[in-house]
C-alpha cells in the first residue's frame, strides 16, 4: 500500500481530512448547560410521584433491590432464584440509586433521571460536532429534552433509557474516533511518507476512542440484548469511515488496506464487548443460588470451576432466547414497529380516575407517548435525510441512517418472522438518530450545499446564502417552538398531573388507540 504523490493531492486531502474543531468555544458550553438544566428540571421535579411501582417497575425496581441485597435476582413469592430474561447492568444502575437514596420511588427512579439528563448532554455535543453549529446542537438536545417518551422513561425504573444512553455514548466516541483517525492521516500527509509514516501509513497509536466505543457497546448489550445490532452497525460504520479516510488521503486500495490494518482492533473490540458483558454477570458468577448457576451439576453432569460456569450461563441464555422468540402473548399495549413513528399504540404506565370518569371528575395518567409534533415529523425527515444525503454525498446523513436502521429494522424482522409481542418503547434507542435526522434536515434548509470536493466551500453564497440562512433559522426556530408548545400541552399526562377527565380526554387525539 502506498500514497499517491504528495504533490497531487495535498490541499484537497487536507481539507477532506480536517474535522470540525469545537475547542475554545465557551459560549457553546453555556448554551449546552442551559439545555441540560431544562432537561434536568423536567426529569427531577416531583420524581417520587406517583407513589408505588408503575408498569414494569414492579419487576425492575424489585430485581434491582435483590441484586443490591443478594447479588442476584430473586423470586420473593417462591423464595428462590428469579428467572429473568434481561442482563443485569440496567438493574445494577437502578440499584445504585436505591443504595444511595433507599428503596423508595425516588431511589429506584433517580438513576433513570440522571441517565436521561446525561443523554441530552451527549446529544448536544454530538450534534454540535457533526453539524459544526452550537445552535443546531442545542436544538437537538432541546428536542430530546422535550420529548414525551424520553421524559417518561427518564422518570421510570425501566431498562430502555440505559440502553439508549450507552448506544448514544458509543456513537459519540465513534465520531471522536473518526476525527482522531483523520487527524493522524492529515499529519502523515504533511510530514510525507518518508518521515511521518511507515509504508504510507500513520505511525502506530492505540485508538482509545474506538476501544471506548466497544466498551460502551458492551454496556449496551449488558442492559438488553438488542444492543448487539449496534455492535454490528457501528463496526461496519467504523470500517466504512476508515476506508473513506484512506481514500481521501489518496491511498490505493483503501478497503483492502483498511480491513487488513483494522481487523485486529475489531477483534479486540469484540473481546471487550464480551468481557464487559460477562462482567455485568459478576453477581451471578459469585453466587451459588443464581438461576441455572449450577445447571450442569443439578442435571448430573460434570461441572468444572470456570468452563462449567460459562456453560451454565450459556444454557441460561439459550433458555432466555427461547423465551424471547416465543413471546407471543397478547398485551393491551403491544404494538408493531410500523406503528411506532405514527404513535399508533402508546403505553399507559399509570391511570387513575375519581368518580364516574366523565366531565369534571379528576383523572391522572402517565402515558408513554412521544411528543406528537416531534414524532410525526420523523417520517418526512427520514425521507429528506435520504435525499440530502445522496445529493450532497454527506457522511453525516449515512451515519444517522445507520443508527435509525439498527434501532428499528430488526424489529420489523421479528414482527414478520416471530410475530412476537412488542412495545413502543423498543424504539427509544433509535430516537437520538431520529432527532439528528430532523436537525440535519433543518441544517440543510439553512445552509447551501457544500462542494463535493471540499468540506468547507459552499455552492452559491452571497446574498442568496444569507437569505437562505435567515429563512432556515426562522423555520427551525418555529419548529422547535411548535414542539415545545405540543410538549407543554401533553405534559400533564407525561408526569401524572391530576386534571379533569374532560381535559384528559381532549389529549387523546387518536381516540381508542391512545386509551
Amino acid at each position: 500500500m502506498s500514497l499517491s504523490p504528495a504533490e497531487a493531492l495535498p490541499n484537497v486531502a487536507r481539507q477532506r481530512l480536517t474535522p470540525f474543531d469545537p475547542r475554545g468555544d465557551r459560549y457553546s458550553w453555556v448554551a449546552t448547560a442551559a439545555v441540560v438544566v431544562i432537561a434536568a428540571v423536567l426529569r427531577l421535579v416531583d420524581l417520587a410521584g406517583p407513589k408505588g411501582k408503575i408498569f414494569d417497575e414492579r419487576y425492575y425496581a424489585t430485581d434491582a433491590y435483590n441484586l443490591l441485597t443478594r447479588g442476584i435476582e430473586w423470586d420473593e413469592k417462591n423464595n428462590t432464584a428469579g428467572y429473568v430474561v434481561h442482563p443485569p447492568l440496567g438493574k445494577w444502575m437502578i440499584a445504585l440509586g436505591e443504595w444511595l437514596f433507599g428503596y423508595n420511588e425516588f431511589g429506584w427512579r433517580i438513576a433513570a433521571a440522571v441517565t436521561g439528563t446525561a443523554s441530552v448532554l451527549i446529544l448536544v455535543r454530538v450534534a454540535r460536532r457533526m453539524f459544526g453549529s452550537t445552535a443546531l446542537g442545542c436544538a437537538a438536545g432541546l428536542l430530546m429534552a422535550l420529548d414525551g417518551m424520553h421524559l417518561v422513561l427518564s422518570r421510570s425504573a425501566l431498562l430502555d433509557i440505559f440502553l439508549m444512553f450507552f448506544v448514544l455514548a458509543a456513537f459519540g466516541t465513534l465520531v471522536l474516533d473518526r476525527d482522531a483517525r483523520r487527524r493522524r492521516w492529515s499529519r502523515t500527509l504533511e510530514d510525507g511518507p518518508g518521515q511521518g509514516a511507515r509504508a504510507g501509513r500513520p505511525r502506530f497509536a492505540v485508538p482509545w476512542w474506538r476501544l471506548a466505543t466497544f466498551v460502551l457497546l458492551g454496556c449496551a448489550c449488558a442492559v438488553k440484548w438488542s444492543g448487539v445490532w449496534y455492535v454490528v452497525a457501528f463496526a461496519a460504520l467504523m470500517l466504512y469511515w476508515e476506508a473513506q479516510t484512506r481514500r481521501s488521503a489518496g491511498v490505493r486500495r483503501p478497503w483492502r488496506g483498511g480491513l487488513l490494518d483494522e481487523i485486529g482492533w475489531l477483534v479486540l473490540g469484540g473481546v471487550l464487548v464480551c468481557a464487559v458483558y460477562l462482567a455485568s454477570w459478576a453477581g451471578w458468577f459469585g453466587s451459588d443460588d443464581g438461576y441455572f448457576r449450577h445447571w450442569l451439576r443439578d442435571t448430573g453432569q460434570r461441572e468444572t470451576p470456570v468452563i462449567g460456569a460459562l456453560r451454565n450461563l450459556w444454557h441460561y441464555h439459550q433458555e432466555a432466547l427461547g423465551f424471547h422468540t416465543g413471546l407471543q402473548d397478547p398485551h393491551p399495549y403491544q404494538s408493531w414497529p410500523w406503528q411506532w413513528l405514527l404513535l399508533g399504540r402508546p403505553v399507559a404506565f399509570d391511570f387513575w380516575c375519581g368518580g364516574e370518569c366523565a366531565g369534571p371528575a379528576p383523572a391522572r395518567e402517565i402515558l408513554l407517548l412521544g411528543t406528537p409534533v416531534l414524532w410525526w415529523s420523523f417520517i418526512p425527515a427520514l425521507g429528506a435525510l435520504v435525499w440530502f444525503g445522496i445529493a450532497r454525498r454527506d457522511w453525516r446523513a449515512g451515519s444517522i441512517g445507520v443508527g435509525v436502521v439498527a434501532g428499528l429494522l430488526p424489529w420489523f424482522y421479528f414482527a414478520a418472522v416471530d410475530n412476537r409481542t412488542m412495545f413502543y418503547f423498543y424504539a427509544l434507542p433509535a430516537e437520538p438518530f431520529l432527532i439528528l435526522a430532523v436537525v440535519y434536515v433543518l441544517g440543510a434548509i439553512m445552509t447551501p450545499a457544500r462542494s463535493p470536493v471540499t468540506t468547507g466551500v459552499a455552492v452559491g453564497g452571497g446574498d442568496s446564502g444569507g437569505d437562505r440562512r435567515m429563512i432556515g433559522a426562522i423555520t427551525a426556530g418555529l419548529y422547535v417552538l411548535l414542539v415545545a408548545a405540543c410538549f407543554a400541552y401533553f405534559y400533564p399526562i407525561y408526569v401524572g398531573k391530576t386534571i379533569t377527565y374532560a381535559e384528559w380526554a381532549a389529549r387523546m387525539w387518536l381516540g381508542s388507540r391512545w386509551t
